[in-house]
C-alpha cells in the first residue's frame, strides 16, 4: 500500500473517531444512571426466588388460560402465572402464598364458574429458603461466568483489549438489569438464563472486533491507534449487522410466538443483543484506546522508539 493510498484510507476513517468517543461516553452515563435505576427501583423477583405455589391442574381442553386467569388474580387479589403444560387442558399455576388458612380461597372454588371438571394433580409451596437460596446461586453463576471471561479473555488477548470486552460485558448485562428494575416486570429464572445467554452472545462480537484490531495493530504498526480501531470497526460491520439481524428476528418470533411464560426471556435477550452490538463498538474498541494500547503489545520485535 503506497503513501497517498494510505492516507486517503485513514482520512475516509478519521470521521468515525468522533463518533466513537461520544458514542462510549453515552454509554458510560447510561449505565451509571441504570446502575441509581437498580439501586432506587430493586428488582419484581419472581416466585423462583421468592417462594410461592406451584399447583398442576386437569380441566376441560376448551377452556383457556385468558379465562382461568382473571379468575385467579379477583380471588388472590395478585399477579397469577397460568402457563400450559405438557397436554391440552393441564395448567400450572404459579402464585404467592398466603400463609392465613382462613384468608386462602379454595382453589376448586375459584374455578368453578368455568363449569368444568377440576383435578388437582399436584401442589407445592416453594418455600423464601429456597428461592433465597436461588437467588445466591444465580448471581453466584453469574459471577464465576464473567470470571471465566475475563480468564479467556486474558488468555487470547492482551490485557487492555480483554478489559475492553470485559467492561462490554458489564455494560450489557447492567442495561438488562436496569430495565426490568425500571419497568418492575418479573425477574425469574428464564431472565436470569438470558442474561447469561446474552454474556455468551455479546462476547463474541467483542472477540471479532478484538482479534480484527490485534490482527491490524501487526500488519500496520505506524498507524495510530485510533485508526487502526476505526478500520477493524469498519471491516466487521457489516458482519455485525447481519449476524445481529438475524438474531434479533429470531428472538423477535419468539417473543410474539413464545407467549407469557418466554415474554421475560425474549425481552432481555432482545435488550441484551442490541446493547450488545453497540457496547462491542463503542466501548470494547474504545476502552483498549484509552489504556494506551499499541502495536508494540503484539510486536515480538518491538518498535523503535520514535523521536
Amino acid at each position: 500500500m503506497n503513501s497517498s493510498h494510505m492516507n486517503n484510507t485513514i482520512d475516509k476513517l478519521t470521521f468515525l473517531t468522533t463518533w466513537r468517543h461520544a458514542s462510549s461516553i453515552l454509554s458510560i452515563v447510561l449505565m451509571l444512571l441504570s446502575l441509581s435505576v437498580i439501586g432506587v427501583k430493586g428488582f419484581n423477583w419472581g416466585l423462583d426466588f421468592t417462594g410461592g405455589v406451584v399447583t398442576e391442574i386437569q380441566l376441560d381442553k376448551r377452556i383457556t388460560a385468558s379465562e382461568i386467569q382473571p379468575l385467579m388474580v379477583a380471588a388472590y387479589h395478585q399477579d397469577v402465572s397460568v402457563i400450559s403444560a405438557s397436554e391440552p387442558g393441564r395448567w400450572v399455576l404459579r402464585y404467592a402464598n398466603i400463609p392465613d388458612e382462613n384468608q386462602r380461597p379454595e382453589l376448586l372454588t375459584v374455578l368453578a364458574p368455568l363449569q368444568s371438571e377440576i383435578s388437582i394433580l399436584n401442589s407445592s409451596i416453594v418455600g423464601p429458603q429456597v428461592g433465597q437460596e436461588l437467588v445466591e446461586q444465580g448471581g453466584l453463576a453469574l459471577l464465576v461466568a464473567m470470571l471465566s471471561i475475563m480468564g479467556y479473555l486474558s488468555y487470547r488477548f492482551e490485557w487492555r483489549l480483554a478489559s475492553g470486552a470485559l467492561l462490554a460485558l458489564v455494560h450489557d448485562v447492567i442495561f438488562v438489569l436496569a430495565f426490568f428494575a425500571l419497568s418492575q416486570m418479573e425477574f425469574n429464572l428464564t431472565v436470569l438464563a438470558a442474561i447469561l445467554a446474552i454474556l455468551g452472545y455479546s462476547l463474541n462480537d467483542s472477540i471479532i472486533i478484538a482479534d480484527r484490531i490485534r490482527e491490524q495493530l501487526v500488519i500496520k504498526p505506524q498507524w495510530k491507534i485510533a485508526d487502526i480501531n476505526n478500520l477493524a470497526i469498519k471491516s466487521t460491520f457489516s458482519r455485525t449487522m447481519v449476524t445481529s439481524g438475524t438474531t434479533l428476528l429470531t428472538v423477535v418470533a419468539l417473543w410474539i410466538m413464545g407467549g407469557a411464560p418466554l415474554e421475560g426471556f425474549s425481552i432481555a435477550m432482545f435488550i441484551g443483543i442490541l446493547t450488545g452490538t453497540w457496547s462491542s463498538i463503542s466501548i470494547g474498541a474504545t476502552f483498549p484506546e484509552l489504556l494506551g494500547l499499541k502495536a508494540e503489545h503484539y510486536l515480538v520485535v518491538p518498535l523503535p522508539d520514535t523521536p
